[in-house]
């Protein structure tokens, strides 16, 4: 098979290429993750895509070829997805803290991720240093248990499409779509995603409401999606189909700064969380507003 039709469609320029409808893109991308198409088709879909930009509809697609290709993860109980590709590059990486936050009020939480940048502190860097070692194949997730699994265990063709980044230097839909889907089974599951830039929160609450997911989206933290511990973000929840204003974003100039560790190195930011989970040091207020809203999601 061969995917030059469809790059044919995609790859006529900022103004002359045309989007896919979903079924052609989950046929695009189903062949991509299963690895039938060349390095050079694979590199052409990649620039062509960087060029055009994906909408919504092509997003989906893109979703529903990952989601039928997925090695699932099952949980007892409300589960929540907290995907976790960009790591720390100024500020320490506090998605583990947040995992282990809502662990603590009975929820199963289930990581992803893998490293996209070599020179960034990753959440499997910090979950190792705090005891949680990353998953080899897939297994049911307890309540109250934080789980981290790599990309390749879920999807070897989503790893290598990531991997692209590496080669060429430009991100490509990879980088948003493992933040928008769900490798759960469970009914029951929150998907916690985010953006970092303005435009990605549009095009990325659109996602989400074409395909109905159950979801809650803020502007993370290097592109993490954890809300930034110095101030608190935008939150909605999106159930159905339908978006839900959760948490306003913290105005005005800020007062305070919380107690943040001054290294982020994983092992810095390890002993910070258990601080923070003994009781040692407060929780940051945005970070305590996030898990209330995941709790208040899940029960829309």
């Amino acid at each position: 098979m061969s995917i030059s039709h469809y790059i044919k469609e995609i790859g006529r320029g900022r103004d002359g290429a045309r989007a896919l409808n979903r079924t052609q893109a989950a046929d695009l991308m189903g062949q991509i993750l299963d690895g039938q198409v060349t390095d050079l088709e694979l590199g052409a879909f990649c620039i062509a895509m960087r060029i055009k930009g994906e909408t919504p509809e092509e997003m989906a697609g893109f979703l529903d070829a990952t989601h039928a290709r997925l090695q699932h993860i099952t949980a007892q109980g409300p589960v929540v997805v907290l995907p976790s590709y960009n790591g720390a590059r100024k500020l320490p990486v506090l998605t583990p803290l947040l995992a282990h936050l809502l662990a603590r009020e009975g929820l199963a939480v289930v990581m992803h991720g893998t490293a996209t940048e070599s020179t960034r502190i990753t959440s499997q860097d910090v979950l190792l240093a705090m005891g949680v070692e990353a998953l080899s194949h897939p297994r049911t997730v307890q309540a109250g248990e934080v789980v981290f699994v790599p990309t390749e265990v879920l999807c070897p063709g989503l790893k290598r499409l990531l991997d692209v980044r590496r080669v060429i230097g430009l991100r490509n839909p990879a980088h948003s779509l493992v933040k928008l889907m769900n490798p759960t089974l469970s009914q029951d599951a929150l998907l916690v995603s985010s953006y970092t830039h303005p435009e990605y929160a549009l095009s990325m609450a659109a996602t989400l409401e074409q395909t109905s997911a159950r979801a809650l989206l803020l502007r993370g933290t290097e592109g993490e999606v954890v809300a930034d511990a110095r101030r608190t973000p935008q939150m909605n929840a999106f159930v159905r189909g339908t978006r839900t204003p959760l948490v306003e974003a913290q105005a005005g100039s800020l007062t305070r700064l919380p107690e943040l560790p001054t290294e982020i190195d994983a092992v810095s930011t390890a002993r910070y969380s258990h601080a923070v989970l003994k009781g040692e040091l407060p929780v940051p207020a945005p970070l305590a507003a996030q898990v209330q809203a995941v709790l208040h999601a899940l029960a829309l």
